[in-house]
């Protein structure tokens, strides 16, 4: 079970001295990932990662996570090293295989079945090792820099388990709701990860396991707060919400315990939060240092 890490998802750079005050300021409050999702009406991952290094000392820099049925793989390998030259190895790699549907019609790019797009991501990883051991282009360290892979199938998870150094779970799954996604409950996480577990064999004790927070709220009455979210999820009771990683509420200190249980129940260490929560979910790393 590893010591906790804490990363926040930026939304928008809004030009060049608001985004390194934006960094600096996550840095201030202990986040020790800044990270830049790849959809579009977001920032351009590896411009934006490079200037957050340089606006910042400490904390790493990570894509999170990259659709690679955008990415030409060699081409993807020169985007990575040179990121990871110019931050001075605080790149964090995350792949994924890419799920948004609207994305590829908008970008012209075929959309093509998920068993398909996760064969291109196992290419995409054969491509980047073998050019990274080549030295072309070379990264900071040889094998390249770390590597997370994002999903929950058990492709994805069965990639993650052979190559992965951080393996980056979903709270949700796509479903006929309202919403257009239902909450994964805690006994299917359990599943989740047992199957990752099973996979990486002897490998599992290395790898750092992350979740993407969907919200945090921070309230002195914690029931009102959960009827709220129960009224999107009427397939989960109040306990059952608490116990799925998706959600953290409460005062700071039922929140830090929630992070506790997470990461003793699932292996959680590694959390991530969105930018509009950056300083909300602040007092949480605090209370939660060093742990």
């Amino acid at each position: 079970m590893g010591d906790f890490r804490f990363g926040v998802v930026m939304h928008a750079v809004g030009g060049r001295a608001e985004w390194a005050e934006k960094c600096r300021e996550a840095e201030r409050l202990g986040y020790d990932v800044i990270l830049v999702p790849d959809h579009l009406g977001f920032p351009a991952p590896f411009s934006a990662m490079t200037a957050a290094a340089q606006a910042t000392e400490r904390p790493a820099v990570g894509s999170f996570v990259l659709n690679t049925s955008f990415w030409n793989p060699t081409l993807l390998a020169r985007e990575a090293a040179t990121t990871d030259q110019l931050t001075g190895g605080r790149l964090e790699l995350g792949l994924g295989a890419g799920h948004r549907k609207d994305e590829f019609e908008a970008t012209g790019v075929p959309w093509r079945p998920l068993a398909e797009r996760i064969e291109f991501l196992e290419h995409t990883l054969g491509e980047l090792s073998r050019l990274f051991a080549e030295g072309k282009p070379e990264p900071v360290r040889p094998s390249g820099p770390p590597l997370l892979l994002g999903g929950n199938s058990d492709r994805v998870l069965k990639l993650a388990a052979e190559h992965a150094d951080i393996v980056g779970f979903s709270a949700l799954a796509k479903a006929s709701t309202p919403q257009g996604f239902r909450i994964i409950d805690a006994e299917s996480m359990d599943g989740r990860v047992a199957y990752l577990r099973s996979a990486a064999g002897d490998r599992f004790s290395a790898l750092e396991l992350n979740i993407l927070v969907r919200d945090v709220i921070i309230t002195d009455d914690r029931d009102a707060a959960v009827g709220r979210w129960l009224e999107q999820a009427p397939y989960l009771d109040a306990d059952g919400f608490l116990a799925a990683p998706a959600v953290l509420v409460g005062t700071v200190d039922e929140i830090a315990e929630q992070a506790r249980q997470w990461r003793k129940r699932f292996g959680f260490s590694y959390f991530a939060v969105h930018e509009p929560w950056m300083a909300t979910f602040a007092p949480i790393i605090a209370a939660l240092a060093g742990e």
